[in-house]
């Protein structure tokens, strides 16, 4: 079999006897199920068109449309504002035939602009923010006219089942905040960071600026607002994320956690299988857009732009920025096992079932070959700077069998890694916790395709684990793959149907649910057997290999990562503290911080703007004045435990308005980056923006998103939730702080550091985050303390 896939497709020599041809059956077969699975995806995306470009109403609407305008034409009645008259001179006749013409055309304009109408009435609805801000506390109750609202909200967007991007054109654009919001709302960010003078001084600077050179730039910012989708993203995209020379492995890409809570009886080659098979059938809910929008109580959506590039996805090196490159198809994966790549067909007329791909999985696992002279730590490339693997690829990649074997790699569905190392979680041993999320983050430095949109990982014991590159989309978006993949295995796992019955919740998982039952009665194929990529590396090809082996090797020996497992409590006491989850996170990092460097630092938060089209994050400010003051206050002794609860639930507040405005359209940070990337344009200094632009986050927190999908009901299953996942620190002497709620009563802390800071330990941040979350747990349940005592 592996000669057969090796073997030209299609030959032929002309010798004395005539012809000579010569075709292998297979691989002609292959070519023809390819150009045959290309069409159809061709049909499914017009017809997709079709619905998102009707949305919300349906294509059949035009038919009845048109048989009602063309019975009341010919009955004798005019159509509404007489349009059939008006068309028919444009025709060139005026028989029954072109009447019926006539009233068609008719009752398309009409139909067309009742949609328009409806549309361009959604977008005006959805720019209605004020439900935000309203409570969710329990038992509390939104507006009358946030009542009415969504009333209408569901009237118009409720004619038809969504799809993955019917929204799209109905999401309203980004707002552009007035310049004098953003400078008020950054001094007042400011403050607690700053001493008096230097206040004072900003205050001058953020003055003149405003005054000054703003008022310009603003403008111009203006008409990008007026004309582009977002504002924001495209710059976003290229000016901090492609144009960005530094390394990706540490620096950029993260990574995410199984659920480690729950015992995994399957070996690396069945869950590999397992997890392969989900991301593919995932693939093509994306492709066909059968996968539902995130809707935010079930009403308002989400952009969903950025689901197009999870897959077939990879980033492009470039001497000064690099590209993203999609592709529309791909019927591969590559798989990396002890050094050597793989190219492995995943399609055959189908999507192969798991257990076709637990073959071609121990295939690679049982080959006992070796890798090629310096293929084994290839990936070290992409693990390094930016500009030194662009002039590699140029040189060593860009002809021949290198070439090829690399256009497989970019090209291929996603990249997966059969580790020979287990991921471990052990509540009595917690650095094999730590020890896993390295081993995802970094891996050996060349092990992983960082390039890649995402990289499935597989340690040796079965466990999951991805390690995913950071331009093409946000976390949320990979996070909620990820949870579809884990929900997706676990249902395996669990073969009765009473469990079944109650996991599926909406019509489209039922349709999953029913893939399970045709999987069984599809008869096995034999899949084709994985093929060796090859390489020809020279000496020369082979020393810059090595040199950034050398590079990812110092990155690696300076990050230093630790997950705390917090489990004396979650969520559920938070709740019961009348405090907003995320917001009580919050206040304890800022707490843990301040104890743990003795200063504020300027905080980073990561939130979402994806309620406006092409919408990607905005920064949330954690360190603000009354979070400082509550801070303060937890390590004073005069002060009472009365007081302390006053002050924190104050700073809450204004920290979830904080969240709230970024969500909206109203932050800070994105709006200044933008007025500096215009000055650079202009080639204009603004003091004021480079000072702001250059202070370093020294604490980079983000919080991981779960329950995206509603698939799986936690208080029923609550081990079935991932653990998480985490980057690398921002600044040299910071600390980079993933979080996720796991339910409950569970609280996972994915914190990093650079060793070579003497500023930092991410070790003892992680006791602070610990004593910081005990004492507050502690001011809302012990009696009130008046003038310190009890």
């Amino acid at each position: 079999m592996a000669e057969a896939h090796s073997a030209v497709a299609f030959s032929f020599a002309i010798t004395h006897e005539g012809w000579d041809v010569n075709f292998d059956r297979e691989v002609l077969n292959l070519v023809w199920q390819s150009g045959i699975r290309s069409w159809k995806k061709r049909f499914a995306r017009f017809m997709n068109s079709v619905h998102n470009g009707v949305y919300p109403a349906h294509l059949w609407t035009l038919w009845i449309t048109m048989c009602i305008t063309s019975a009341i034409h010919f009955s004798g009645y005019k159509v509404p504002y007489d349009l059939v008259t008006k068309v028919m001179p444009l025709l060139p006749g005026s028989c029954v035939r072109w009447q019926l013409i006539g009233s068609m055309l008719a009752a398309m304009g009409l139909w067309l602009s009742v949609i328009f109408t409806m549309r361009y009435m959604l977008k005006l609805l959805l720019l209605y923010k004020g439900w935000m801000y309203e409570s969710r506390a329990k038992g509390s109750k939104p507006s009358t006219f946030t009542k009415f609202w969504l009333l209408v909200v569901r009237v118009f967007s409720g004619w038809n089942t969504p799809k993955l991007y019917s929204f799209q054109g109905s999401l309203p654009k980004l707002p552009l905040p007035a310049l004098h919001d953003t400078m008020t709302r950054y001094l007042r960010s400011a403050r607690p960071l700053l001493d008096e003078d230097n206040y004072k001084k900003m205050e001058g600077l953020a003055s003149d600026f405003e005054n000054g050179i703003g008022v310009k730039l603003q403008r111009y910012l203006v008409l990008k607002s007026w004309w582009s989708s977002n504002y924001v993203s495209d710059w976003w995209e290229e000016y901090v994320y492609l144009r960005g020379r530094s390394p990706l492995m540490i620096n950029s890409n993260f990574y995410g956690v199984d659920t480690i809570m729950m015992d995994t009886d399957k070996g690396q080659a069945a869950r590999a299988a397992s997890a392969i098979n989900s991301c593919l059938h995932y693939r093509r809910l994306v492709e066909r857009q059968e996968l539902q929008p995130i809707l935010i109580q079930g009403l308002v959506p989400l952009c969903s732009w950025q689901y197009e590039r999870i897959f077939n996805t990879t980033r492009i090196p470039g001497i000064e920025t690099d590209k993203i490159q999609h592709w529309s198809d791909s019927n591969h994966i590559v798989v990396y096992h002890k050094g050597r790549y793989y190219k492995v067909i995943i399609y055959k007329g189908r999507i192969l079932k798991p257990n076709e791909i637990q073959e071609q999985i121990e295939y690679i696992l049982n080959d006992a070959s070796e890798p090629l002279p310096g293929e084994e730590k290839l990936a070290a490339l992409t693990a390094g700077e930016r500009t030194t693997w662009a002039n590699a690829r140029r040189v060593y990649f860009n002809t021949g069998v290198n070439k090829i074997s690399l256009d497989t790699i970019e090209k291929a569905a996603f990249v997966v890694t059969l580790d020979d190392v287990p991921y471990e979680y052990d509540s009595a041993d917690p650095t094999k916790l730590d020890k896993y999320g390295k081993t995802l983050l970094h891996g050996k430095g060349y092990d992983r395709w960082f390039d890649k949109s995402f990289t499935l990982c597989i340690g040796s014991n079965g466990r999951l684990g991805f390690n995913a590159e950071h331009s093409w989309a946000d976390a949320a978006v990979m996070s909620h793959i990820w949870e579809l993949v884990l929900c997706d295995d676990t249902i395996r796992n669990r073969a009765d149907a009473a469990v079944l019955c109650h996991v599926w919740e909406d019509v489209i998982m039922d349709n999953i649910d029913k893939r399970y039952e045709n999987d069984m009665k599809i008869k096995d194929v034999t899949p084709p057997t994985p093929m060796r990529l090859k390489w020809d590396m020279k000496s020369d090809c082979q020393s810059v290999i090595e040199t950034a082996v050398v590079s990812a090797n110092n990155l690696i020996a300076d990050l230093d990562l630790k997950i705390y497992v917090h489990d004396a409590y979650g969520k559920g006491f938070m709740k019961k503290a009348k405090v907003s989850p995320d917001a009580y996170l919050q206040m304890a990092l800022q707490l843990a911080y301040y104890r743990d460097s003795g200063k504020f630092s300027l905080t980073y938060e990561a939130s979402m703007t994806r309620l406006f089209r092409e919408g990607r994050t905005e920064t949330v400010r954690p360190c603000t004045i009354e979070s400082s003051e509550w801070v303060k206050s937890m390590d004073d002794p005069k002060i009472s435990t009365e007081e302390r609860i006053r002050l924190m639930q104050a700073a809450c507040v204004t920290h979830q308005k904080g969240y709230q405005d970024a969500m909206c359209g109203k932050g800070i940070d994105r709006h200044l980056f933008c007025l500096y990337v215009v000055s650079k344009y202009l080639e204009v200094d603004s003091p004021f923006l480079q000072k702001v632009l250059s202070e370093p986050w020294r604490l980079s927190t983000s919080q991981t998103p779960h329950g995206q999908t509603g698939r799986i009901d936690l208080k029923k299953h609550p081990k079935c939730i991932s653990a998480g996942g985490g980057f690398g620190p921002v600044a040299d002497d910071g600390y980079g702080v993933s979080y996720i709620i796991a339910g409950e009563d569970v609280l996972f802390f994915h914190i990093s550091n650079k060793r070579s800071s003497n500023q930092t330990d991410c070790h003892r941040f992680a006791d602070h985050i610990r004593d910081a979350l005990a004492d507050i747990k502690s001011m809302f349940v012990e009696p009130p303390k008046q003038n310190g005592k009890a």
